[in-house]
């Protein structure tokens, strides 16, 4: 706060400077010292109230880059009050200000290759094949939201409160999604003083029920005057750039902190690279700042998914420089929108780290094929760019999306949160789907690359059982677990346990046989599994894998002959 009266003090100075002729006498000769002081202390009163508002309120950066226009006006207004030599310098300040400007807004122009270079990706192929053993974070944001609005009469004094925004994150190993209790308007505030808490509920288990902590929070993005989060770190950094809006994170003992990613400017005030995050203690107000190599390690999304979404659209759009987003386009590709955090998706990979995912399209009309994917580190910034097989033709997140609507048409659900991952060795879209309230009903997975190949399931690890089948089936065998050196076998035995499952047009049975291993078949692939009951002797030729239920290609059951 201190700080901002200095700075807000040195401008009020600079302004009166430029205001008051100081070397300006009258006919009589006379400097008019008295009028001339009192002027400029009015001047500089007046000055130093309305810029401290305007830092105050508005929360900007403190910078005399952010206030050139209010240097320019000021210049011209003191140099017409002015004479001779004090005249001129003043009119050079106000020249200055208009070059200023000109580089501002040239600046675009200027920086597109610096921006592009910010903005670099390694480049790969294709992602990991996905560990089956583990459950993505597939649940959508949308729906976690209404389930957790659902149980806000947990919330003491509910009436004074409203839900927050969600943040995805990892909490003592489990994904989760955590939103704050925010106030409802100023009134509320004045009298309830402290957040109660925070909302809390899963991001892999769609059953799972919020769960409301209470941990009192005197800085909210809410609150208001110094309590107001936001404001409070301007106040305590009144000079930092700050891209994206404050986000809450939470320790694994479940102690809330408030994180705001900041940075610098690629040139003049255009552009923005990450460097480090300034974090609030919620409860007491204790404030610290860090570079991104030392965020603490239970901060996950230490780069704001706004950062993240400008460092997409430098990659795509700046690859030849400024003039080639007008003329020619050559190479040019759009980042989606269709991410859930400033048009990014947060992901988790298989250590626990968090990437935000965003798939790139052609700048063409009509187009809807994929022509890349990126993975954003959340932590450090580190990008990957991964170009899928060349030699197909991936189908992007929109596409996923009107083909998860066309398939529910008559339901009117639609697709949500559509994520890439390799599902055995396969570039395939996971989407849940909603129904017109919000609420989960399955999810669906497409093949990237053929649209033909999808399926639906309550979960997505019932989903991806599912996918598994179809991809065997479908003559997809030698990517099941992305992999092409796995072999097949055949096994004889007798049946010990037998469920069957409707898949659509299809039914898939998994089985147990006596040698104590599980396979699982669609009747597509074998007709006759449909009859298939315990006791029943068998041969089958499977997939040879180290999937807990392996993937039948032939199935044969003694007593029951299949026509020629």
């Amino acid at each position: 706060m201190i700080m901002t009266f200095v700075i807000a003090a040195i401008f009020a100075a600079i302004s009166a400077i430029l205001i008051v002729p100081l070397t300006g006498k009258t006919k009589e000769g006379d400097f008019k010292w008295g009028f001339k002081a009192a002027f400029f202390g009015g001047v500089f009163v007046l000055a130093f109230i309305v810029f401290g508002l305007i830092f105050y309120i508005t929360k900007i950066d403190q910078n005399w880059t952010a206030l050139w226009p209010a240097f320019f006006i000021l210049a011209i207004i003191g140099s017409a009050f002015s004479a001779g030599l004090e005249q001129k310098v003043k009119l050079v300040v106000g020249v200055a200000s208009v070059l200023f400007a000109g580089y501002m807004l040239l600046a675009p122009m200027l920086n597109a290759n610096d921006k592009y270079d910010s903005a670099k990706m390694a480049t790969k192929t294709e992602l990991k094949a996905f560990d089956e053993t583990k459950t993505p974070a597939s649940v959508p944001p949308k729906y976690a939201r209404n389930k957790m609005k659902k149980a806000f009469s947990q919330v003491p004094n509910t009436s004074y409160y409203e839900l927050g925004n969600l943040q995805i994150q990892k909490v003592n190993g489990e994904f989760v999604y955590i939103a704050p209790v925010e106030f409802s308007d100023f009134w509320k505030w004045f009298k309830g003083n402290t957040s109660p808490g925070y909302f809390m509920v899963s991001a892999t288990d769609s059953s799972a029920n919020p769960k409301f902590v209470k941990s009192e929070m005197k800085y909210a993005e809410s609150a208001y005057l110094n309590n107001n989060v936001e404001r409070y770190m301007r106040l305590h950094n009144p000079t930092k750039i700050f891209n994206g809006d404050v986000q809450l994170e939470v320790d694994d003992d479940g102690k809330p902190y408030y994180i705001r990613t900041y940075g610098e400017f690629i040139s003049a005030r255009n552009g923005f690279a990450p460097k480090g995050i300034v974090m609030v203690d919620a409860a007491s107000g204790n404030i610290k700042t860090y570079a991104l190599k030392d965020v603490p390690a239970f901060i996950d999304g230490a780069v704001s998914p706004e950062a993240v979404s400008l460092q997409n659209s430098y990659f795509g759009k700046y690859v030849h420089g400024y003039f080639n987003t007008i003329f020619g386009k050559r190479d040019i590709k759009l980042p989606s929108d269709e991410g859930t955090e400033a048009n990014v998706s947060p992901v988790f990979d298989e250590k626990g780290d968090m990437y935000y995912f965003t798939d790139f399209t052609s700048p063409k009309e009509g187009v809807d094929s994929m022509l890349g994917y990126s993975l954003t580190n959340a932590r450090t910034g580190e990008a990957t760019y991964y170009t899928g097989n060349k030699d197909e033709a991936y189908m992007d997140s929109e596409g996923a999306l009107q083909v998860v609507e066309k398939k529910f048409v008559e339901k009117k659900w639609e697709g949500s949160m559509p994520l890439l991952y390799n599902f055995y060795g396969e570039a395939s879209w996971l989407v849940p789907v909603l129904d017109s309230n919000g609420f989960l009903q399955n999810y669906y997975i497409v093949s990237a690359a053929n649209p033909e190949i999808a399926v639906t399931g309550a979960t997505p690890n019932e989903a991806l059982r599912q996918y598994k089948t179809v991809l065997s089936r479908t003559g997809s065998s030698s990517t099941v677990n992305g992999s092409s050196s796995q072999e097949e076998k055949t096994a004889t035995g007798k049946v010990v346990r037998v469920y069957k499952e409707q898949n659509g047009d299809f039914t898939n049975v998994s089985f147990l046989l006596d040698n104590g291993d599980n396979y699982i078949v669609s009747t597509e692939v074998a007709p006759l599994a449909v009859y298939l009951q315990e006791k029943d002797k068998v041969e089958v030729t499977y997939i040879n894998s180290a999937d807990v239920f392996l993937p039948v290609k032939e199935l044969k059951v003694d007593g029951l002959l299949e026509k020629e």
